[in-house]
């Protein structure tokens, strides 16, 4: 048989389309998990895939499942996801790309009649963002067994608004039980979010790893008072934010070159200007790819967090909201993404995430492994955010050749 390919014209054309839900005026996309623009997504998605006869089930984590059998009704699928929502102000293809070429890859098997042995799966994970609701990867986590569903249901976003009455409301609270379901294989296609490949002009990243990630908040309390108040009399938490910031930058600099280290979010309380803040609370973000790295870079954060507002007579408490220890994806897989690359003739080379994606959570319950493209400048999480349309094709062909292969090999195994 001809070596398939996937029609590239109609995946971009795909994610130009979708990317208008929810589209923002700078070219990017608002749309976080269970708001009223990912319910629109939804939809659209659902009946693209009602369109080429594929079966839609949805569990009740709101993750969507889409089927297309194969000739084994007893073998467990071979599932292609990611994720459809977005930052605040995220861009057209972080994870969407990834999701609409599993899309894609359906379509394409389904013009060639070409029927794979064990069913075909393309998933969309809710919440793998997390920027709405922390932690993210809620809709994988529960799956994969990190997370209950009750604990899932009780997160709650900036007004006060839980996960599960979201759900409920915009009409994706599904019947089946989450992770009551077997998955054979995992592949999952997403933009690098660094700039490696561009660098190096390669056109295929064949994920062998994900590096370790710890989040936390820190409450700074002192003392709100006038602007007025002489400076050696303050209690000032956003001066104590200032250095612990400056330390947490640090951090990351005494562990260089793989470690990694953010603040993001900080909120200021009463946050008015002439009034001495009170209290900030902020969030950390550390990662590494050695656990053992990570978990010092834990311990000095602490010691921080302890010696500045000890030193400035405030008062810290550090919480730990969410962990993600280094994952390994399964060596067969990698090496048939890596043949996958080899023989459709583009260029590759093997790389680490600094991110985390559904497949680190999947990982666990499944043999997984990633396919990454390259990103403008390696710029993600934003508005102007962009990779090209012929890499977002070797990306999606990619998955095609990596499904066919390790539909081939499991017939051959039995």
């Amino acid at each position: 048989m001809r070596t398939l390919r996937i029609n590239a014209e109609r995946l971009w054309g795909t994610i130009m389309e979708t990317a208008k839900i929810g589209g923002t005026a700078k070219g990017g996309i608002c749309r976080q998990a269970l708001t009223d623009v990912d319910h629109q997504v939804r939809d659209w998605f659902v009946k693209a895939c009602e369109e080429i006869r594929c079966a839609i089930t949805i569990d009740e984590m709101g993750n969507i499942f889409v089927s297309r059998p194969g000739r084994d009704k007893s073998r467990p699928p071979i599932a292609i996801g990611s994720h459809l929502d977005t930052q605040p102000s995220g861009g057209k293809f972080d994870g969407i790309a990834g999701v609409l070429s599993g899309l894609e890859v359906l379509r394409t098997l389904n013009e060639a009649d070409y029927i794979t042995s064990a069913p075909l799966e393309v998933i969309n994970w809710t919440n793998e963002e997390g920027s709405r609701f922390a932690p993210p990867m809620l809709g994988s986590g529960v799956f994969a067994g990190v997370f209950d569903r009750s604990f899932a249901y009780e997160r709650e976003d900036a007004e006060n608004k839980r996960f599960g009455g979201e759900l409920e409301r915009i009409g994706y609270l599904g019947k089946a039980r989450c992770g009551n379901h077997t998955l054979g294989t995992y592949f999952e296609l997403h933009i690098e979010q660094g700039p490696i490949l561009e660098a190096e002009n390669k056109v295929i990243g064949v994920v062998t790893a994900v590096q370790g990630m710890s989040w936390y908040y820190v409450t700074i309390t002192g003392c709100e008072s006038h602007g007025s108040t002489p400076m050696n009399m303050r209690k000032d938490a956003m001066l104590a934010c200032a250095r612990m910031v400056e330390a947490v930058n640090g951090i990351a600099l005494n562990h260089a070159p793989l470690a990694v280290s953010t603040v993001g979010l900080v909120e200021v309380r009463p946050n008015s200007r002439n009034v001495v803040p009170g209290s900030v609370i902020f969030s950390v973000d550390l990662r590494h790819p050695d656990d053992d790295v990570l978990h010092q870079m834990e311990k000095e954060l602490k010691l921080v967090v302890d010696k500045i507002s000890s030193d400035m007579g405030l008062e810290a408490e550090l919480d730990s909201i969410w962990s993600s220890p280094a994952v390994k994806f399964h060596d067969e897989c990698v090496g048939i993404i890596r043949a996958a690359a080899k023989d459709l003739g583009y260029s590759y080379r093997d790389i680490i995430s600094g991110a985390g994606h559904d497949a680190v959570y999947i990982a666990r319950v499944a043999p997984t492994a990633m396919v990454f493209i390259p990103c403008e400048n390696g710029i993600s999480h934003n508005e102007l955010e962009k990779t090209e349309p012929e890499h977002v094709a070797a990306g999606a062909n990619i998955l095609l050749s990596a499904v066919l292969a390790r539909d081939k090999a499991a017939q051959l195994s039995v």
